[in-house]
């Protein structure tokens, strides 16, 4: 007998439908799994095996051909265990076809017939409500997650709990998610700006880079804040759209991150692989691409702490996600797109031994050694990071009896205002931020005073800035009077913005 039974697989972020079928004929004893099966798919046969039998059934002594279509799709992971004992229960005549047909069922099963929890359940989710499917069955544990699609969601534990809900509908009930819940209920960060003394210089340009999205380079002796205030920047960050939590969400689900009981992440990402990360890792890959850092960091902040300690190639891989918001990973069996919007915030030393300029403290570097040590971080890398700051040492006298600082809120209340108006400027068009904008919404968005300009050609005249370096500069500036509730572009906006490019040729 032929039974068909629907489930969902994952190439990159997407998940793509699934028909399993399942012929049980005469013929020796075998299981046969065809259709591009990797070994965990293989695998699968011994653990359907046991699981039937150890919840109760019998497993045929017959010739069982399992079929995953489409045949030229390569199939990975163990989410079809559960659609394929059902398969062979219904090859059986067990279970009726009609009550089959307007499910999916995605889960991996235990020898004893649990059923486990899988990778990209959202993802899953989301195609199953895009196509016909009148309910999907997914192991308990993604249930909460799962529900966030909008598609019916009935959540089981062990195999038995699905045949009976094939048999009687009423056994099992559909997840409801409430969504504004969950967000009023997010936990909160328990890092706040306010632990952060003086460093009003680089406090300001981080409010900036929050504002507008933009990309930061810290450079300064060790010890002088750049990781306290790398880790704090989240914190002032607005808060993430109902559309980017489910997106952050749908990457941490595939990337088996998801650890959270609501199956939700409502705060925004803050990554910081160290220093020995390989370009895989960074920017994502493998037979089976999966998202690399610059991924998981999408709608937060991707936090390269020594940054000149990494591998140069490592850096340079970073030019085109930074550039154009996604990154293509091609395999000779297909390619997979991930998104790439994240805050960069590079942490770096001025010279090897982090010394260099810094009053009361011995440089013991060669100019060689500093020479060779800058140059690990190339001019194009360096022409994308929007903002260039530099960090001082703390004075005595500024660790000790100092007033109470500004907390993070008060600073998110400024970023948030400035993203709300930078929202409306870009109203129907795929930019969410000042640091995306492109050509033509320079152009349109960034109207400068007879000052400002004048101010701008000098500087680039000056200082020899690039035609990017140039679009940087009038990126933060708008940032800079959106802050300030400007709709042109001042004089003093342009400066302060200028002020932030004073690393590009790292003097």
């Amino acid at each position: 007998m032929l039974a068909r039974i629907s489930s969902f697989g994952l190439c990159g972020l997407e998940a793509y439908p699934v028909a399993i079928e399942t012929d049980i004929s005469q013929g020796l004893p075998n299981i046969t799994v065809v259709g591009l099966p990797d070994n965990a798919v293989r695998e699968s046969r011994e653990r359907i095996r046991a699981a039937i039998k150890n919840s109760g059934f019998e497993f045929p002594a017959q010739r069982i051909t399992i079929n995953l279509a489409p045949a030229d799709t390569k199939k990975q992971g163990p989410c079809y265990d559960l659609a394929i004992a059902l398969g062979v229960l219904a090859a059986q005549g067990l279970l009726s076809p009609d009550a089959l047909s307007p499910y999916a069922f995605v889960g991996e099963l235990s020898l004893d017939g649990r059923i486990q929890p899988i990778q990209g359940a959202l993802s899953i989710a989301l195609a199953a409500a895009s196509s016909n499917c009148r309910g999907l069955i997914v192991p308990f544990e993604n249930a909460k997650e799962a529900a966030l699609a909008g598609c019916p969601v009935f959540p089981a534990r062990h195999l038995n709990e699905v045949v009976a809900f094939l048999m009687d509908p009423q056994t099992l009930s559909a997840v409801e998610t409430n969504f504004e819940f969950l967000l009023k209920n997010a936990s909160q960060s328990r890092l706040d700006f306010s632990e952060v003394k003086a460093q009003q210089y680089i406090k300001r340009g981080t409010e900036v880079a929050a504002a507008g999205g933009h990309n930061v380079i810290l450079i300064g002796a060790p010890g002088s804040g750049k990781t306290m205030l790398a880790k704090r920047l989240p914190t002032i960050l607005p808060d993430m759209t109902p559309a980017e939590i489910l997106q952050t969400t749908q990457i941490h689900s595939v990337a088996g991150l998801l650890k959270n009981t609501d199956g939700i992440i409502t705060q925004r990402p803050f990554r910081s692989p160290h220093h020995t990360a390989s370009d895989v890792a960074i920017i994502g890959g493998g037979s089976g691409p999966r998202p690399g850092e610059v991924t998981l960091a999408h709608n937060g902040v991707l936090f390269l702490d020594e940054f000149l300690e990494f591998n140069r190639h490592v850096l340079e891989v970073l030019r085109q996600p930074l550039e154009d918001g996604h990154v293509t990973i091609a395999r000779s069996k297909g390619s997979s797109r991930f998104p790439t919007r994240f805050m960069l915030i590079a942490a770096m030393n001025p010279c090897p031994c982090g010394w260099k300029d810094v009053a009361g403290k011995i440089c013991r570097c060669s100019a060689l050694q500093v020479e060779r040590y800058r140059q690990k971080i190339s001019g194009p890398l360096l022409d994308r990071i929007d903002i260039h700051l530099h960090a001082l040492p703390l004075k005595t006298c500024e660790l000790v009896d100092v007033p109470l600082e500004e907390t993070s809120a008060a600073i998110k209340e400024r970023t948030t205002r400035a993203r709300r108006v930078q929202w409306q400027r870009f109203k129907g068009l795929p930019v969410l931020c000042n640091a995306h904008m492109e050509s033509a919404h320079l152009r349109n968005c960034c109207a400068l005073s007879k000052e400002a300009k004048e101010i701008l050609v000098s500087s680039m005249e000056e200082l020899k800035f690039s035609a990017r370096a140039h679009d940087k500069i009038l990126k933060v500036a708008r940032t800079i009077a959106d802050l300030a509730a400007s709709e042109c572009i001042k004089a003093e906006h342009i400066a302060e913005a200028v002020g932030y490019r004073s690393l590009d040729r790292m003097e």
